[in-house]
């Protein structure tokens, strides 16, 4: 048990710092790869332990249990929505919608049945929006299995909000929900709410700057080297020239495959 608390603590706070350090590196660059690969194992691991614990130790399962599970889901399609189909891949996201589909109707009725009882709204609201959040993440797998895969903006948001939205779950989880590992000076819920709120904005942002404004090839491209001879260039057409006449290998042809069509 104790394994398992420090599993989850020590995969929770890398988690949150490799998040961040995703969010705030160039898009497409080593470093956000790298960072955003390391934060799906690290979610990975804290989701599976807090899932693991909470039935164990008592704490909360009924909450702890949906929403670890989301998170793992949602970490795991967001890095599948930039892998290539694939038949094993369509099976993975079949999968996940069932789980996301199941998440997100027992989560309802969890949550309705809170309200039905006339407890307080605190304790019904956690339910309802991770029964709303699952299902409308569902009905999107449901609707990209259908057209079987995503292209362009569409799969890049699809990464964008699934990554964000666990990064919104782990630091909800840790800001929101453990407020005593903090100093008494900064216990406030105003404050310990913000970098949870940031999440959020982050998120917007990036979704309008891809979905909405379109620049969604920019956003990509931007940490993606710069290749020689990408551009055509009068020195480069000359030197073609004389190397087709010449009879020697165009040394030109090894980049064609990199032009933009």
């Amino acid at each position: 048990m104790k394994t398992m608390l420090l599993v989850h603590i020590v995969a929770g706070g890398f988690a949150l710092v490799l998040g961040a350090i995703a969010l705030s590196a160039t898009k497409g660059g080593t470093l956000h790869r790298r960072s955003g690969i390391l934060f799906v194992y690290t979610m990975l691991a804290m989701a599976v332990a807090g899932v693991m614990m909470a039935p164990l130790r008592g704490v909360a399962p009924a909450v702890n249990i949906p929403a670890g599970l989301l998170t793992a889901y949602f970490v795991t399609t967001a890095l599948t929505a930039l892998r290539p189909r694939s038949p094993a891949s369509r099976l993975l996201d079949l999968i996940a919608m069932v789980v996301a589909f199941t998440i997100g109707l027992a989560s309802l009725g969890f949550g309705l049945s809170a309200l039905a009882l006339k407890r307080s709204w605190i304790t019904g609201l956690p339910f309802l929006l991770l029964g709303v959040v699952a299902l409308l993440a569902a009905a999107s797998d449901l609707r990209m299995l259908r057209s079987d895969g995503l292209g362009g903006a569409a799969r890049i948001g699809r990464h964008l909000w699934r990554m964000c939205f666990a990064l919104f779950i782990a630091a909800m989880a840790f800001f929101i929900g453990q407020p005593g590992v903090f100093p008494k000076a900064l216990r406030s819920p105003a404050l310990l709410g913000l970098p949870v709120l940031a999440v959020l904005l982050i998120m917007l942002y990036w979704l309008w700057r891809v979905r909405i404004k379109g620049g969604y090839r920019a956003v990509i491209g931007a940490g993606q080297p710069r290749r020689r001879n990408a551009h055509f260039t009068p020195a480069a057409s000359e030197s073609t020239s004389r190397s087709a006449t010449s009879g020697a290998p165009d040394t030109c042809s090894r980049f064609r495959g990199a032009l933009p069509a």
